[in-house]
Formats: C-alpha cells, sequence, structure tokens
C-alpha cells in the first residue's frame, strides 16, 4: 500500500448534544478555520480525534469515489498493506443528508470492501483499522481511528464543586484556546479546582494554574495527582504574575461565594492583557465593553448551555 501519511485529506464525524452546538462550532473554527452546521468535517487539517469532545472518529482518506465498486477495484490494485487489518463502516448515523446504512448492510459492506485487501482480516487485535464512508454520492476509504474519550476519565474528581465547568466544556475551551499546543505557554489564573488545567495537561498544553484561595490550590494539585498528571498550581492574585504567556484562560468568578465587581472583573481582565497575546474569558455576564477597554478584541465568541445556565465563551486577542 502507498505510505499514508502521504494522504492529506481527513474526515471527522461529530456527535454532541443541542446545547453544545454553539461550543462545537467554535472549537471546529479553532482547529479547521471554518466549521459547518453537519456532524461531520473536511479538511486538510489533521487533529488527533480524542483531543475534542465533540469528534467521534477520524478517517485518513486514501481513496474517493462515486462508486462502491471504484473503492473496490482501487484496493485490488494496492501493493501492500498490514498483515492483519479491519473495516469499519462510519454510516451508523445519518451523515449530513446522507442516511444511515442499516447494520446488516453495512456488515456486508465491510466483508466485501474486506475481500479486496490483501492481508489477514482479525476483528479483534488488527493492525491497522481502515474506514469506509458514504457522504453525498462520494465513497470515501482510508485509515480509521476512533476517538477516545479521555474527558470521560476525568468526571470524578477527589474534590469538585457544582459551579466548575464540565469536563467536556473546560476540553473545548483549552482546544479554542490552544489548537496547536508546539511551543506556546499557558495559564489559567483563575483555576479553581483544576478542570481546564487537567484537560489540558492531558492534551500536552503547557499550562500553569493559579487561585487566590489557598483549600482550593490544595484541591486543585490533588485532582492534577489523581489523573497521573505533573502540573503547577500558585496561590495568589493574577496581578502578581510577573512571567508573559502566549495564552490565558479566564473563567471569571461568579458563584454566589464569590462576590466580584465589575472593577474586579476588569482588572482580571487588564491584568490578562498584561501578561499574555491572547485569552480565552468564560463569563455570565456580558463584558464587552470591558474586554475592548483593557485592549483586547472579541475575534471569536459562542454560549455554552446546561439548561437555563448560559456561559459566554470569548475569544480575545
Amino acid at each position: 500500500m502507498n505510505n499514508l501519511q502521504d494522504y492529506d485529506t481527513y474526515i471527522y464525524t461529530y456527535v454532541h448534544h443541542k446545547d453544545e452546538f454553539d461550543l462545537c462550532r467554535m472549537e471546529m473554527r479553532s482547529f479547521f478555520g471554518t466549521d459547518t452546521t453537519s456532524n461531520y468535517m473536511i479538511s486538510d487539517v489533521k487533529v488527533d480525534p480524542s483531543r475534542s469532545p465533540f469528534i467521534e472518529e477520524r478517517l485518513q482518506v486514501i481513496f474517493q469515489a462515486h462508486h462502491l465498486s471504484e473503492i473496490k477495484d482501487s484496493l485490488k490494485e494496492m501493493q501492500e498493506t498490514a498483515t492483519t487489518f479491519k473495516v469499519v463502516c462510519l454510516n451508523k448515523m445519518d451523515i449530513g443528508e446522507t442516511k444511515k446504512i442499516p447494520h446488516p448492510e453495512r456488515r456486508a459492506i465491510e466483508r466485501e470492501v474486506g475481500l479486496c485487501i490483501d492481508g489477514e482480516p482479525d476483528l479483534d487485535h488488527p493492525e491497522i483499522i481502515f474506514g469506509l464512508i458514504s457522504i453525498e454520492n462520494n465513497w470515501y476509504f482510508g485509515k480509521y481511528e476512533k476517538s477516545i474519550s479521555v474527558w470521560r476519565e476525568h468526571l470524578h474528581k477527589p474534590n469538585s464543586y457544582s459551579t466548575a465547568l464540565n469536563t467536556r466544556v473546560a476540553r473545548a475551551i483549552a482546544n479554542i484556546a490552544v489548537p496547536k499546543p508546539a511551543g506556546i505557554s499557558v495559564i489559567d489564573p483563575c483555576c479553581g479546582i483544576g478542570t481546564v488545567v487537567i484537560e489540558a495537561l492531558s492534551m500536552g498544553i503547557d499550562i500553569v494554574g493559579r487561585d487566590i484561595n489557598p483549600l482550593v490550590c490544595i484541591g486543585a494539585r490533588e485532582n492534577i495527582a489523581y489523573f497521573g498528571l505533573e502540573g503547577t498550581i500558585t496561590k495568589g492574585p493574577i496581578s502578581e504574575v510577573n512571567e508573559h504567556y502566549d495564552v490565558a484562560i479566564i473563567d471569571l468568578p461568579y458563584n454566589i461565594y464569590t462576590h466580584i465587581t465589575r472593577e474586579q472583573q476588569y482588572e482580571i481582565i487588564q491584568n490578562a492583557r498584561r501578561i499574555a497575546d491572547k485569552a480565552v474569558i468564560v463569563t455570565v455576564d456580558t463584558i464587552d465593553h470591558l474586554i475592548e477597554k483593557s485592549g483586547f478584541t472579541i475575534s471569536d465568541r459562542c454560549v455554552a448551555k446546561k439548561h437555563l445556565f448560559v456561559r459566554q465563551i470569548l475569544l480575545c486577542e
């Protein structure tokens, strides 16, 4: 077979709750520079599917054709393959306007295609998994990768509180802030129990946390260690930060135990502008004027809903 790394077209399928529609699209824009209202994305940008809480799977395209028979003919001409393989048809749900393919038909397609591949089928421990998907009168065949829901492992922490971001939202926010982690330094100066920090660290993002509450700092450190991660949590206000970071992620305090004024909100945002080139700010209030006053410009935004509770996610540069 040709070297799979030579192929640079990727198909991503998405699954999310209706309340996460806006957040999912904002994460798409961060990764791909564009979005879609559909539940799939075709792009030349390679993203680890396990980074996103919304990506279901990724297909690295090798062959594309109008008819399945053309895909099968192309497969018969491949010179090399892995010794063991498995074929998976991705049409287990509606993909855009393309209707779901029933289970028995998907299994039959997988067998047909598998017979055209030079190698030995292995449904349990294959060396390579191939994927096949039909989208809008086209068939695509390629290397398949299933997303691993890492964020699910972080749902149950030793320390938590009810107003903290949930892990799916926290992971998406980290992706919006840092779509490409290499060489990027990040600070979460109001980190609370460390939900964003944990998601970021689990994706290899270079992030440090900070909070003014000493007990919360202890809880965040315990949470990070509980998942086998290594990260730094420092006690103190953002005003004491002297280091410079590429990005700041700030979930502004808002709960009934934190009586924060507009002046204090502005102070946090102003300090974020001082220490970082870019910020992702999470707020329950409309604070556009405070952000603009600080010198930031809002370049993208969305709302993240949880029943009647609404957060605004603002990308500021």
